[in-house]
């Protein structure tokens, strides 16, 4: 007789069919089981156990040698293909321990000029189309970074030029590096080095849109504290953005070695410098000498009390209210055509959108022949220059400012229009403003002696930015022009006497550098054009 007993779990079938005995098959009632196995049977009397082991699919039928033998194959090539992974993560676990790319990365020491070198550098603005496929070694700003997993996204800023860096993982570059590059601090100063690419989309959020920095190299070359007092993309966000953050005037003004960094700000005074530029180019065309004059003088040059008094040794001294007494002494020496770019000294308590008690003046002074209408027509056409100028060299510039600061383009008429003062009075009388012909005679030094003066004023969207007349260049006139204004004639002895000597009929004027960029713009504030603006509540930084 055959007993029958379970010797294996063979099935994770839930269900058993039959069961397979040594030489016969023995149909089963079918019953349910939570754990497959096999059975093997036995001799009764002194037999010893035969057992056979049966692997069923998963259709619950028992398989054949040959899918069993197939099965053992794949059970093989899986095992042989953990073996494989585990030891590449075993080998990149090692190469990551070991930073293979320890010498592409570093925070340099301070530079102290102890070597020079033939490396080749390339500006953020040069990086076009044209250097697809170069390597370049850029140095920049750290804009922002961005790390995702195994690359890290940078933006790197040079003045007004922003372009795209990438550093992901690969045989040269290595996890620890691209970590590194995620961890700079914004606005460090970085060397990178790299392949210049095509962007595979438009990088919008740089000027450089059409190409990508593949990055291999970084270097901080000096390292920015992690807080700034300030960001930079709220400090240049639209005025007329209302749903964002804004930096007030003051915190920038009060940062503003961060705030100057903008790219609006920037290309502000890249305009400023162009004024400059433009005014000197047009002048050095026209016959006239470039002159520097002294800030610190004997007399008030504009008479008043709005002059800032100074100790001067033993005794007092004043910082000139403008270059005035000098641009007239030069023309006595037979310099017949000067211009003069300097700082100009205002000690007047005005709290205005345009008033600064330090400024940059653009002052003229010339001869003239017969009319002083001559020194009004070379003004007039010294501004046509510096505006065509500004719009023909300069429109990616003013494009800049436009993004924060919105306007209508400047217009301006070639030549200039020029009203006489009583057509400017009826003017302002027709627009409702109470005026008389006879107000608004002004300095010692102009000519007033007729009943109106022959002076003149220069304006821009509407407020001035030059003022200027003929001079008086009779010294026994000038001397009592002085003494009505109560000015020490002992103090501008040296000024009077210039004119004893034979002076030449002159005049000219004196513009303000910042008032010009401030209203070409349409930027509503002087101080946003000055530099580091000085006025009665200012002295820092």
């Amino acid at each position: 007789m055959l007993a029958w007993r379970v010797t294996q779990i063979v099935s994770r079938s839930s269900r058993i069919v039959f069961l397979r005995g040594n030489k016969h098959h023995f149909v089963l009632k079918r019953f349910l089981t939570t754990t497959p196995f096999i059975m093997s049977s036995e001799n009764g009397i002194g037999g010893s156990p035969a057992e056979e082991k049966v692997t069923l699919g998963p259709d619950g039928q028992p398989l054949s040698k040959k899918a069993l033998k197939k099965m053992e194959k794949e059970k093989e090539k899986e095992k042989k293909k953990a073996e494989r992974e585990a030891k590449q993560a075993a080998e990149a676990e090692a190469k990551d321990a070991e930073d293979y790319a320890k010498d592409r990365y570093a925070v340099l020491p301070m530079a102290q000029s102890r070597e020079k070198t033939s490396k080749v550098w390339t500006k953020v603005k040069d990086l076009t189309s044209e250097a697809v496929g170069k390597r370049v070694l850029v140095r920049a700003r750290l804009h922002t970074t961005r790390g995702t997993g195994k690359q890290c996204f940078m933006i790197l800023r040079d003045r007004q030029y922003t372009v795209q860096g990438i550093c992901a993982v690969n045989d040269v570059i290595s996890k620890g590096m691209v970590k590194f590059a995620t961890g700079i601090n914004k606005e460090s100063i970085v060397d990178v080095e790299g392949e210049v690419k095509s962007a595979a989309q438009k990088v919008q959020s740089c000027s450089q849109e059409d190409v990508e920095i593949f990055v291999d190299k970084i270097f901080v070359v000096s390292l920015a504290e992690p807080r700034l007092p300030l960001q930079i993309d709220d400090a240049s966000r639209p005025e007329t953005d209302e749903e964002q953050a804004h930096v007030n005037q003051d915190t920038k003004l009060d940062n503003r070695i961060i705030d100057l960094r903008t790219v609006p700000n920037q290309a502000i005074f890249s305009i400023q410098a162009g004024v400059c530029h433009l005014f000197r180019e047009f002048l050095v065309s026209q016959g006239f000498h470039e002159i520097h004059t002294p800030k610190i003088i004997s007399a008030a040059s504009e008479g008043g009390a709005n002059v800032f008094e100074v100790t001067y040794f033993k005794g007092k001294a004043y910082l000139a209210q403008s270059p005035q007494l000098y641009k007239q002494m030069v023309l006595c020496a037979d310099f017949d055509r000067v211009f003069t770019i300097g700082s100009v000294f205002r000690a007047e308590d005005s709290n205005t959108h345009r008033h600064l008690t330090e400024f940059i003046g653009l002052d003229i002074e010339m001869t003239f022949m017969e009319h002083y209408h001559e020194v009004i027509d070379m003004i007039g056409r010294t501004f046509v220059h510096i505006f065509k100028g500004l719009r023909d060299r300069y429109a990616e510039d003013i494009a800049k400012v436009q993004k924060q600061y919105p306007s209508e383009p400047f217009k301006f008429l070639e030549p200039s229009l020029v009203l006489n003062y009583c057509e400017g009075v009826d003017m302002l009388r027709e627009a409702g403003i109470d005026m008389n012909y006879d107000e608004d005679l002004s300095w010692f030094y102009y000519l007033s002696v007729f009943e109106w003066s022959n002076s003149y004023d220069m304006f821009m969207r509407g407020e001035e930015v030059l003022s200027g007349a003929q001079r008086i260049h009779d010294s026994d006139l000038l001397a009592e022009r002085a003494k009505l204004h109560e000015i020490d004639l002992e103090k501008i002895k040296a000024y009077i006497d210039s004119f004893r000597y034979g002076a030449p009929p002159h005049g000219g004027g004196g513009i303000g550098l910042e008032r010009v960029v401030m209203l070409y713009l349409d930027i509503h504030n002087v101080r946003k054009s000055s530099m580091f603006p000085r006025d009665p509540k200012r002295v820092t930084p």
